[in-house]
């Protein structure tokens, strides 16, 4: 099994452990000692992998990092877990940061179990930065990230190698958050590139204003094209599913036949997005073809191998408040209610333990 299998595989047997993960104890054992495990590293070899290594702090002695992956005696990698589900944004790194100005190692880990955030010493040597340069989502693999994590492997490590790949992959996600803020909430400054292209009158606050919302409009409707594009060609690629006199399963409903054939049915933006989201979610779980989609009047439907049968999730958009229907081994439906389109991604684990389930049944 090569690395991207094993990576594959931890990421699959998430889903059944979470239930039984209540402790900080229990997500190293559970996840954090398969990860590194994955990773090429002896977890039973004291001289590779160090639980609870000692960092003296300052005045402070006998502060323990939770591992430390050891070459030539010196560490390598720095790992400080906290309990599975635990928001990795406050404040957790400190302790990391501590430790990590005095070790020798250059790159320092946070982990939940399921994100795992990288640190390095980018920005002032010996000195842990303030943002990751890299993080891998178990539950959201994908594909390029992981041949960046394989570099940490026991067999590729190569501190100067990654080094010269870390700070492209920081600045390249720190642009990526800023083309999400622009496209949630175009600023001022984002918005004049654009506006005097197109209008040649004074710029005022009022006008400004304008073509924020302007601007933001352009934005989705830009994207949502070229989804409509891409989802056109991919619908009229679509088999008419299963014949009619095919029973389906106790608990499932049938998309009604007048509904698929309804010309009043309109696939929405944020059902596209939605689609997409899902795609996204178990592109590392299974083949992103497989996941198909089919709108009606009442619901969107979103399928494994374009089958009734087989439904990963429907999107229930149509009312006042939008809500994603989560399906269990049964095929019996449960629906949350979800405030944006952000909050499916919440929702991974059940996502790919659905397909996970079909692909195993």
């Amino acid at each position: 099994m090569d690395f991207i299998d094993k990576i594959r595989e931890l990421a699959r047997r998430i889903p059944q452990q979470l239930d039984h993960i209540q402790t900080e104890e229990a997500t190293k054992s559970a996840l954090v000692m398969p990860f590194i495990a994955a990773l090429g590293y002896d977890v039973f070899n004291p001289a590779e992998v160090v639980p609870e290594f000692t960092a003296d702090v300052g005045t402070k002695k006998g502060e323990k990092v939770d591992y430390a992956i050891m070459r030539d005696d010196k560490p390598i990698l720095l790992f400080e877990v906290k309990k599975v589900g635990s928001d990795l944004d406050r404040g957790h790194s400190n302790q990391l940061y501590r430790y990590f100005t005095v070790t020798d190692g250059r790159f320092g880990v946070l982990t939940n179990g399921i994100a795992y955030r990288f640190f390095s010493d980018l920005d002032r040597p010996n000195c842990m930065d303030s943002k990751p340069f890299l993080e891998i989502d178990l539950l959201a693999l994908e594909e390029p990230l992981i041949e960046e994590l394989k570099k940490f492997t026991k067999a590729s490590f190569d501190e100067e190698r990654i080094v010269e790949t870390a700070s492209g992959l920081k600045y390249t996600r720190e642009i990526m958050k800023l083309i999400s803020e622009q496209w949630k909430s175009p600023s001022d400054d984002f918005v004049r590139i654009f506006a005097p292209q197109v209008y040649s009158g004074r710029m005022t606050k009022a006008t400004l204003e304008q073509f924020r919302d302007i601007t933001r409009s352009a934005l989705h409707a830009f994207v949502s094209d070229r989804i409509k594009n891409r989802l056109e060609t991919a619908l009229a690629q679509e088999s008419e599913g299963p014949p009619a006199s095919e029973p389906l399963p106790a608990g499932l409903t049938p998309i009604p036949a007048d509904d698929l054939s309804d010309p009043d049915i309109v696939t929405t933006e944020e059902e596209l997005q939605a689609y997409y989201i899902v795609k996204a979610i178990l592109r590392e779980v299974t083949d992103a073809s497989r996941v198909t989609m089919r709108d009606a009047k009442t619901y969107c439907a979103i399928l494994l191998d374009d089958n009734n049968r087989k439904p990963i999730c429907r999107l229930h958009f149509n009312g006042p408040v939008m809500r994603l229907g989560l399906f269990d081994e049964a095929k019996n439906e449960t629906r949350v209610a979800i405030e944006s389109l952000d909050d499916i991604y919440r929702h991974a684990g059940p996502l790919a333990a659905t397909v996970f389930h079909y692909d195993n049944d």
